[in-house]
């Protein structure tokens, strides 16, 4: 054990969890809600954020009977024994991690062109795109910590702004744009709540602490829910200032970037540029998270059987060939695809996994001390909102339901390549193993 061990208190590991959550989601993802929900977009989030609060009592649950680095991958291991579709799970996992990835990116390009002229804005967001994941990948392989080291301070920036944000606007709120006759019809406000789950997802960062946390039977839960409910209070509040300041066609014309674009009717020019600011930075950091977490996760992955023992290996301490693969996979996916397509990705694949979650805390209640009924309204909130995401898909855009069975099918096909191969390796070895004892 470590001397740095159990030194992580309870504001520290709350700072972690909205750290994750109020990462590029909420910049990247505000106009994509409003654009479905409309004037029911502060619903919109109060929907995704109960989905969330469900579903971290399974994760408190399961980080304190079963602490672990591995979070996720570690409980479903633990409820389901490493199986086929256990192991798929796990990958699908990495994969919404690399679509999460994709979204910063795609934010951090979008909210730095807006700075540039119209004529250029694409080029200009593509470019940024690129050197973002570039950059910060270099970083990540030469062990540059900067960026982690003032992680803290980035998070308070980001929350202050926001903050700075609600503080201001909630006077210049139009109580006719957010009223219930502007709203969208309920299941359209339902996916618009579900499109943008994944601004929800960074709670689960808080399982990977329970290592490292004092007193982490009391600390874990208190903590989930501190920083579920305060993210979710800070969304609904960001959310109502938006659409009650700006009108919706304005709000979706500018999605992309739709939070710098809400704070000019009460800040200028000026809160244009510090929103803006404020997303760059935001996002930048939570590629630089995002991404060696992933790397990590793949390593997990890779040590508990399910992916090659090559993403195993580390270069300077840091899991290089699952950071290389990582960044690659994203340059693709976010230089390629919509901003919705990639919320969609992402959000449907974290409902899937998360429902799993949900599952295995219902399977191991007794080992963790659950109520029955907490996780399996979880199991079915996540799945109930899951179909209601794939079905708003298919009425809008079904080309992406290809993309999400795409995205699911890859999961198993890599883990059923991965068995097949190490089944026929084993075998092998066997064979010449046998050979040698009759030479």
């Amino acid at each position: 054990m470590s001397a740095k061990s159990h030194n992580i208190g309870f504001w520290e590991v709350v700072a972690i969890g909205v750290g994750g959550m109020v990462g590029g989601g909420i910049f990247a993802v505000l106009g994509l809600s409003v654009q479905l929900a409309h004037g029911g977009a502060p619903l919109a989030f109060a929907i995704g954020g109960v989905v969330a609060l469900l579903t971290a009592y399974s994760y408190s649950k399961l980080s304190v009977a079963f602490p672990s680095q591995g979070g996720t991958v570690v409980f479903l291991d633990r409820a389901f024994s490493p199986n086929m579709i256990v192991g798929a799970t796990n990958i699908l996992l990495w994969l919404s991690y690399i679509v999460m990835l994709s979204l910063y990116s795609f934010a951090f390009g979008s909210y730095g062109a807006a700075f540039a002229p119209a004529a250029q804005h694409i080029l200009v967001k593509h470019i940024l795109i690129t050197v973002s994941i570039v950059l910060i990948t270099g970083l990540n392989l030469l062990s540059a910590d900067a960026i982690g080291k003032a992680e803290t301070w980035i998070v308070a920036l980001k929350v202050t702004i926001l903050l700075l944000f609600v503080g201001l606007g909630v006077s210049q709120i139009d109580a006719a744009q957010v009223s219930p006759s502007a709203w969208a019809p309920p299941l359209q406000i339902i996916a618009g709540g579900m499109i943008i789950f994944l601004a929800y997802e960074g709670f689960e960062l808080i399982a990977n602490t329970a290592h490292d946390v004092k007193d982490p039977r009391k600390t874990l839960p208190r903590a989930f829910f501190t920083a579920v409910l305060f993210v979710i209070a800070l969304y609904i509040m960001v959310a109502l200032v938006t659409t009650g300041s700006l009108p919706v066609d304005k709000i979706v014309a500018a999605k992309d970037y739709a939070l710098a674009v809400a704070a000019k009717p009460f800040l200028g020019q000026a809160g244009f540029v510090l929103i803006a600011c404020a997303a760059l930075l935001s996002t930048g950091s939570a590629i630089n998270a995002t991404l060696y977490g992933a790397a990590r996760l793949s390593f997990t992955i890779a040590k508990e059987g399910e992916l090659p023992e090559i993403l195993e290996k580390k270069v300077w301490h840091r899991p290089a060939e699952g950071l290389l693969i990582t960044a690659a996979v994203t340059l693709l996916i976010a230089n390629l695809f919509d901003i919705s397509s990639i919320s969609t990705m992402g959000s449907a694949g974290f409902l899937l996994i998360f429902a799993a979650v949900n599952g295995a805390n219902l399977k191991l209640r007794r080992e963790t001390g659950s109520n029955l009924w907490v996780p399996l309204l979880g199991l079915l909130a996540c799945s109930a909102a899951l179909v209601v995401l794939l079905w708003q898909t298919y009425r809008t855009a079904p080309a992406r339901l290809l993309i999400l069975v795409v995205m699911a099918a890859l999961a198993f096909l890599v883990e059923w390549l991965y068995r097949e191969f190490r089944r026929g390796a084993l075998r092998l070895g066997h064979h010449q193993r046998g050979s040698d004892k009759v030479t």
